[in-house]
């Protein structure tokens, strides 16, 4: 007798070895068609899989997460299954499951070409109508490599013959296809209905530039075809914002092949670039952070010390000069540390709060590099506070706080809170590490705010909030961070004198809000598609002359205009062209400009403008007076 238990705590006898699918079957037809998979002793496995001892089961399908992922995994193997019809002198290699679909790798004789994937995806739907069955089997290895072969599959063939030899291998036949996997998959192909293949790419076999370049066919899937369509309109949007293009058609920056994954700011960009710098300059003023500024090249014994130039040295970029080994800094931690340890600090001094504009360094690979989102030279709005382990808690709730409203006067209202706990490879006590987690948590319960945990996935040193940003297309940014450190303080010496008079070594605390400036104005380029709220658009107002007559007065109210606001320049232009003012009026609207100002005739007598708002607004005739105080209230509300 076979005792299944359900996830609603009920329990099933089975008089033997029972399969996933004839469990889902038992309790009732509709789930029998629905199951794609099975977790069992949460271990997810084909529907196919026999149950041969008391186990809990959870019966897998389209509406749960690991459904969908098997969804993608057996698409990726209809992708193969589908080349290989078409074009069977063609090798497969590997398949794996990727963010939001899959990719498939595979050697052909010539690259294949978008109406190849057109082609493919028909074929694909063909074969998915079939509704054929996915069967597993299993071989020795040496067996495998030698059936592979036969098939002239020698791309799998080595990939196999890499396995240890005692294990077996695994195979799933759809059809006439076979390939190794360890899936599981789902049962048959007529459960893949909402696919779409993506584009093409070249890869490394292997990922080794020596080696052969691969063609890469990239796809998506999803368990309904509504799903699909959103994901699909959401790219189509995606491409609209994309900061890389609307970098260009805004004139903000550019990246040249003379300074890989370093950005070249424009005039635009770089008033762009100047009001997230200022704004959070002011943040740290008005919550006792002190700005410090760190050198850019230090000596390779510091990082020695901080065991970056042993585990991270790849990642550097690294210089010599007088028999001395440096490196360009890629984070700003250790120099705060240094600067914390001149003079003697008594625990009256602490929370003691750091923030540096710091410029750092990281050799990423060329193929990871992306516009301003992925780069080699960023800066970042860093931030260190030491603190003992007490005051952490307040520390951390008091952080959230902040960052709730620097977020939302970017225009960001949905974060996502998650907890990153203790790894398996730690170093520091188990009652530190949970002092440290619990102020963690507890300083997100005070802010009022949900979180997740995510068991394992902090530093080796200690654990750490990560703030996501939710954007208006419903993509995820990783950006700000508090992560807590008792490690580095120790290394690198720094201490302070405690209220019993012994030195002791303070916590870390890592913490940032925008992270990278760079790649937190790719993401606001995005999140606004390029129409940047008022207080940030390089180009607040544009005053337009319909004729010659009004150039001069045009002149006058961008002057005044430029003064107009207290302790701030308003960033106005004009446009004095002799050209017809509709065509003036669409080349500025097309910048994304928030306000267009037009005078002609009427206004000039009446010492007013016409106000034109972003979105093609008529806001209609309006004192300069009235206007200012239009566009001060924007301002003023971050609009």
């Amino acid at each position: 007798m076979v005792h299944i238990t359900l996830p609603d705590g009920s329990i099933r006898d089975y008089p033997g070895p029972v399969t996933v699918a004839e469990v889902a079957a038992s309790i009732g037809t509709g789930l029998a068609k629905a199951a794609l998979a099975g977790k069992v002793d949460g271990k997810v496995v084909d529907t196919s899989f026999a149950i041969v001892k008391d186990s809990p089961l959870a019966i897998i399908t389209a509406k749960d997460a690991d459904g969908l992922a098997v969804i993608r995994h057996s698409t990726a193997h209809l992708l193969a299954y589908a080349v290989k019809e078409l074009f069977p002198d063609a090798q497969v290699t590997i398949g794996p499951v990727i963010e939001n679909g899959f990719f498939y790798d595979f050697s052909n004789k010539r690259p294949f070409t978008l109406e190849d994937l057109a082609v493919i995806e028909k074929k694909m739907t063909e074969l998915a109508n079939k509704d054929e069955a996915v069967t597993r089997r299993v071989l020795p290895r040496d067996e495998a490599v030698a059936y592979f072969k036969g098939l002239g599959e020698h791309y799998k063939a080595e990939i196999i013959a890499s396995i240890p030899a005692n294990e077996d291998v695994s195979l799933y036949r759809e059809g006439a296809f076979e390939d190794l996997c360890r899936g599981p998959h789902v049962p048959s192909t007529g459960k893949l209905r909402h696919f779409k293949l993506m584009k093409l790419a070249g890869a490394y076999w292997r990922g080794d530039h020596r080696n052969e370049m691969l063609q890469r066919i990239y796809g998506t899937a999803w368990a309904t075809k509504d799903e699909l369509q959103q994901h699909l309109t959401m790219l189509e949007e995606a491409e609209k914002r994309d900061h890389r293009k609307l970098g260009r058609e805004l004139d903000l920056f550019h990246i040249d092949d003379h300074a890989p994954g370093v950005v070249f700011w424009h005039p635009k960009g770089w008033s762009v670039w100047q009001g997230v710098e200022q704004y959070m300059r002011q943040v740290y003023r008005d919550n006792a952070y002190q700005e410090v500024k760190g050198p850019q090249l230090l000596d390779k014994t510091l990082w020695e010390k901080t065991g970056h130039w042993d585990k991270y040295r790849e990642n550097m970029f690294t210089t010599e000069s007088e028999k001395r080994d440096y490196a360009l800094k890629p984070m700003n931690c250790p120099g705060h540390i240094l600067i914390f340890n001149q003079g003697i600090k008594s625990y009256r001094d602490l929370p003691l709060r750091f923030g540096e504009f710091g410029q750092c360094h990281r050799n990423e690979p060329t193929g990871g590099l992306h516009g301003i989102m992925r780069v080699r030279g960023f800066t970042q709005d860093d931030g260190h506070i030491f603190c003992t382990e007490e005051q952490i808690l307040d520390e951390c709730a008091a952080f959230t706080t902040l960052l709730q409203k620097v977020y939302a006067d970017f225009g960001f209202k949905n974060i996502i809170y998650k907890v990153a706990t203790r790894p398996a490879q730690r170093i520091g006590s188990e009652e530190s590490w949970d002092k440290a987690e619990k102020a963690l948590m507890d300083g997100l319960r005070r802010s009022g705010v949900d979180f997740e945990i995510s068991p394992g996935e902090g530093a080796f040193y200690g654990p750490k909030i990560e703030y996501t940003l939710k954007d208006a297309i419903g993509r995820q940014w990783q950006c700000g961070t508090m992560q807590v450190d008792p490690n580095m303080p120790e290394r690198l010496g720094a201490e302070y004198v405690g209220e019993d008079g012994a030195r002791h070594h303070p916590v870390m605390l890592h913490r940032a809000i925008v992270g990278s400036l760079e790649r937190f104005i790719g993401i606001l380029i995005e999140e606004h598609a390029g129409a940047l709220p008022t207080w940030l658009a390089p180009v607040q107002v544009a005053v337009l002359c319909i004729t010659d007559a009004q150039a001069e007065y045009c002149r006058e109210i961008a002057a005044k205009l430029r003064k107009s606001l207290p302790n701030q320049d308003l960033r106005v232009i004009t446009d004095l062209r002799n050209e017809k003012i509709t065509r003036k009026i669409r080349e500025h609207s097309m910048q994304k400009l928030p306000f267009i100002l037009v005078a002609g005739d009427k206004e000039k007598e009446a010492g007013t403008v016409a106000v034109r708002a972003r979105g093609n607004l008529d806001l209609g005739v309006m004192s300069l007076e009235a206007f200012v105080q239009k566009i001060a209230g924007d301002i003023a509300h971050k609009l």
